[in-house]
């Protein structure tokens, strides 16, 4: 019912993730592919986003434990010595890509929103047993469920289970809802979603559209900032 088939021209079999992080991203994802998915349907994300909300609006202690300057903003320094004092395994170029990847307006500083990306693939990146506790120390125990659902969506989404999505693949998993406009609802989901225009979405893009789908935004730090002067 209303169902629409846009044509894909992204280069399927000849993708090549842009970095190295992307690349540890996809092959994480897939591997979690391989698991297999519990999510249904588009809708039953959708019935799942009040309480996502709630859930990473928690992060909001993690978040200031690691704005060592109270600037609502973490730096560069910061995240190296943050990781430093927990443990966290990574190695210096994996720590630039991280803050890199995760600074997605380029101004130099992980706002909220994209700090909540970070913790997300902090947990996708770290299932070996050497990262547990320093996920324990981050708070990670208590947002697990959290960002495995998070997870789930996306390989719902994937539905060749090569890492990444495809408008096809969008309209097909709204298409599934059987909504009369899901055609027009699954192109204005992907744009959200494809914040570099190339045609295909990787889980980072994704997690920055989740944010914003379930109304998590980097101006609410300034809002906030204002009521306490």
């Amino acid at each position: 019912m209303g169902g629409v088939v846009v044509k894909d021209d992204s280069p399927r079999h000849t993708w090549i993730p842009e970095t190295k992080l992307e690349s540890k991203l996809a092959e994480a994802i897939r591997r979690r592919e391989a698991e297999g998915c519990a999510i249904k349907s588009f809708n039953s994300i959708i019935l799942k986003f009040p309480k996502i909300d709630e859930s990473l609006r928690k992060c909001k202690d993690i978040f200031e434990q690691f704005d060592e300057d109270s600037n609502n903003t973490i730096d560069q320094e910061e995240l190296r010595k943050c990781f430093q004092k927990l443990g966290v395994s990574f190695t210096e170029e994996e720590i630039n890509d991280l803050f890199e990847a995760c600074d997605i307006n380029g101004d130099m500083g992980m706002k909220f929103n994209e700090f909540i990306v970070l913790l997300c693939l902090v947990y996708l990146l770290k299932h070996d047993p050497t990262a547990l506790h320093a996920k324990s120390r981050m708070g990670m125990p208590n947002l697990e469920a959290t960002f495995e659902t998070l997870v789930d969506a996306f390989v719902f989404l994937d539905k060749n289970k090569d890492g990444y999505v495809s408008k096809n693949e969008m309209v097909q998993a709204i298409n599934e809802s059987g909504e009369r406009s899901s055609g027009r609802i699954a192109m204005k989901r992907f744009e959200e979603m494809d914040w570099d225009k190339n045609g295909m979405v990787n889980f980072k893009e994704f997690l920055f559209a989740f944010t914003l789908w379930v109304g998590i935004n980097d101006s609410e730090d300034e809002d906030e900032g204002e009521e306490k002067v």
